[in-house]
This record gives structure tokens, sequence and C-alpha cells, in this order.
């Protein structure tokens, strides 16, 4: 039998199309060599194009789920994902309370990659009061990171993060101009480390899903945050490199491409 694998517990929504939410997780989490399991925080109705519906469930079902799991394993990092309702991040919160010095991954899933809202202001003021404060690295693209710091600059938005409770801040810079996609790294120390990557052409179903998630699972083998970070963005790149169409709408990043993929 082999020895035990890292936990990485994900509470995240369920993405019928397989590109988003919990099977992204998974796909990433047992591809850099943890093992995944899963809280469902709502299911939905969407294609490879954009989110039509999303249906939160109860917030004292995610309770149980996660109590009755904690309970039989222990888990090495937690990631969080579309969370959809405020009482959800609440009952999420509570579970952290309980789990001193497990790493916390937040991606704020504000929007859909179509642009359907997903979080209303009750969401917003319970992710920045709540939610941030656990938070080992948060991982929100320009657009989320706008929305939750109410300012345009993106070094600005990075210290509020930060300054609301976050350790470390991982800006993505995909929805802003240029031939290169620039990523923020914010430290606790003031510090910011940019990434430059190579815009690939196209548009994809789940990367923010698979960077959070990739995060994740290297803070579950004990790297350290930066190292974790620039080998989660290494990562996502090439997954979103070997992406390939299922739909008529975004691709799918291909989280398996060291095996050969599709």
């Amino acid at each position: 039998m082999k020895a035990r694998l890292p936990a990485v517990l994900c509470f995240s929504g369920h993405d019928p199309s397989g590109g988003a939410g919990v099977q992204a997780d998974i796909e990433t989490i047992r591809a850099l060599g943890c093992h995944a399991c899963s809280v469902l925080t709502a299911l939905t109705e969407q294609d490879t194009h954009n989110v039509k519906r999303v249906f939160p469930q109860p917030a004292e079902r995610i309770a149980r789920q996660a109590e009755t799991l904690l309970a039989d394993m222990p888990v090495a990092a937690v990631k969080i994902g579309l969370l959809a309702h405020a009482e959800t991040a609440l009952a999420v919160a509570e579970i952290m309370a309980r789990l001193p010095g497990v790493p916390l991954v937040l991606d704020p899933v504000l929007a859909a990659g179509g642009g359907a809202d997903l979080a209303d202001n009750a969401l917003l003021d319970a992710v920045r009061g709540r939610l941030l404060p656990l938070a080992r690295m948060v991982t929100p693209n320009s657009h989320e990171a706008r929305r939750l710091a109410g300012v345009e600059d993106l070094r600005a938005c990075g210290r509020y993060l930060l300054d609301k409770g976050a350790e470390f801040a991982l800006l993505t810079g995909a929805h802003e101009p240029g031939e290169e996609v620039r990523n923020l790294l914010f430290f606790p120390n003031g510090r910011v480390e940019a990434s430059n990557w190579r815009r690939l052409p196209g548009e994809f179903h789940g990367s923010g899903c698979t960077l959070a998630s990739a995060v994740a699972a290297l803070l579950a083998q004990g790297l350290d945050e930066a190292t974790a970070a620039h080998e989660a963005q290494d990562f996502t790149w090439q997954a979103l490199q070997a992406a390939y169409p299922t739909g008529s709408g975004q691709a799918n990043p291909d989280r398996l491409f060291w095996s050969g993929g599709c």
C-alpha cells in the first residue's frame, strides 16, 4: 500500500461541462500528487459559454459534510472556489476556524468566464470580513481584485487584500491588455513580484480554478508560498497551452498534459 497522499479539501461548485469547479480541482490536485476531497457549495446550469443559473446548497448540508469528513481524515490544505451565497461563506469560515495552521487558498469566484455575475453585496462582505483574514493566499483575477477592493490600480488592490488579512495575494492579469499576461504576487513584507507569461490564443474554461487548486496542492506538500505560486502558474500555463475543445465555447485546460493528455 502506498503512503498517504496529502489531502486537499475543496469547497467548490459543480460544473456540468467538466471544465471548471470541482472537476477542475480534482484533476489539478491529483495531477500534482495530492488527494482531493470535496464539498459541493452549489450546483450550476452552465456550458462552455457561460453560467446560466446557480443553485446554492444549504449551508447546513455543507457544514455537515465537512464535519464528517474532517472527523475521519487529516487535511493538509483547503481551497475555496464558488460560494454563491453569503451563508455558505460564513459556514466555511466556521469550518476553517477548526483548522488552525492549515493553509487556505481562496479563489474569489465573483463572475463566470462568460461574464455572469456570481456574487451579491452580502457575499462580497462575507468574503472581505470573514474569509480574507483566514487566507494564506488569495488568487483573484484583475476584475475580481478590483471588485473586492473598490479601486482600479492593481497594486492598490493587492495591498487592500493583504490589509484585510490575507497573507499573500496572487493577482492574475489575463483580463488586462498586452502581448504578455502579467501576474502579481504580493508578500506580507510589502514586496511585489511580477511574473510574465506568453499570452495564449483563445479563451479557457476553469483557468482560475486550476491555478488556485495547484497552489493549494503545492502548499499541502510543504512548499513555501512563493515557490507554490510560481509552480502553480507554470502548471496552469502548460495546461492552457494543451487545452482542447469540448463544446462550442471556451476550451478546456488539459490538466493531464504531463501524461500525454488528449
